[in-house]
């Protein structure tokens, strides 16, 4: 039986299936206990090593060596970490790539780049992710995650989504009203201006309509609440709900599981897609009659994506569905 990833996406740019959660940590210690809870929960959110944030004055080498071993490391059993590396306009951006490249390639999940000023930047920073790779004789792709939080990132949003190596577009909120000079109040970095403020409105659709109608993963920005888990849930919600983002920056334990679960689909949506990929499998994908409605490839896709969201979240499925669709590590 062909598997729906064979058959339902033919000369189509497969959507990236990745955990909903992005959880930032900057310092060894924060990356050692990020992958310890990792290894607890599962591979239901990715860990990014950060470099631009996390080196203290001076030691961008020693934080970019520390990073790969970690990488590299046993503890990193699901080999779903990656890093941000320093922005375009740091002399130490290079350095970060050459050293956490070369050394931790073949298990990197991503590389993130931060405050691009266009798809230019994007570019010339690929490049160099491109000869690192090839230097080190890594044979395998890394995708980019690209932070949109400059006025020129979100003009040429729609360029940066649809660069080939783009995997994911990061919305940096506090750079980006930041960027404004006072124009947009403090209030908007925070719920519920963040998602009022008709700027911060305005950039939040455009990343995530650009993302989404490229085959890219939108990413939101982190909630600033660390604590009260219902606000950290409310706004993943309304970021999942309202604006079409997949996926989230957290930057504290406490906001991985209810990022999770706020990101989830609805359990009866996913006993449906299971039972109706299960049926169109059994009849070679042609169309189906389920309760009563047709079913096509079509709905069919949609449906496939929402079982993988559903199983990358963590989610039980129904066991057939694991045996047929997920069983070998699909």
């Amino acid at each position: 039986m062909r598997h729906p990833s064979e058959v339902l996406f033919a000369g189509e740019k497969p959507f990236p299936m990745m955990p909903a959660v992005d959880h930032y940590a900057g310092s060894e210690k924060l990356i050692t206990k990020a992958l310890q809870l990792q290894n607890q929960l599962g591979p239901i959110f990715d860990i990014t090593c950060d470099c631009e944030d996390g080196a203290s004055t001076g030691a961008d080498r020693q934080h970019a060596e520390m990073v790969a071993e970690l990488i590299m490391s046993a503890a990193n059993r699901h080999g779903r970490v990656g890093t941000r590396i320093h922005d375009i306009g740091h002399p130490a951006w290079q350095q970060d790539i050459e050293i956490i490249v070369a050394r931790a390639g073949q298990r990197l999940a991503y590389v993130t780049l931060p405050k691009v000023s266009g798809s230019a930047d994007v570019r010339t920073q690929l490049r160099e992710l491109h000869r690192v790779l090839a230097a080190a004789g890594v044979d395998r792709p890394i995708p980019v995650h690209v932070l949109i939080e400059t006025h020129g990132a979100l003009r040429e949003v729609w360029d940066i989504a649809a660069i080939p190596d783009v995997e994911s577009l990061d919305f940096g909120l506090m750079d980006f009203v930041s960027a404004h000079h006072g124009a947009i109040p403090g209030s908007a970095m925070k719920s519920p201006g963040q998602f009022e403020h008709p700027l911060v409105v305005r950039a939040k659709c455009e990343i995530s309509a650009a993302a989404l109608a490229n085959g890219v993963v939108p990413s939101h920005n982190v909630t600033t609440e660390l604590r009260d888990l219902d606000v950290i849930r409310l706004n993943a919600e309304r970021a999942r709900n309202e604006f079409g983002y997949l996926r989230m920056w957290s930057i504290h334990p406490n906001q991985i599981m209810p990022i999770v679960e706020a990101m989830r689909p609805d359990f009866s949506e996913v006993e449906t897609a299971a039972a109706i990929l299960i049926a169109a499998q059994d009849c070679g994908w042609g169309p189906i009659q389920h309760h009563g409605l047709l079913h096509d490839r079509a709905s069919y896709r949609y449906y496939w994506e929402l079982l993988a969201r559903a199983q990358a979240t963590g989610m039980r499925l129904p066991d057939e569905a694991v045996q047929r669709f997920f069983a070998g590590g699909r």
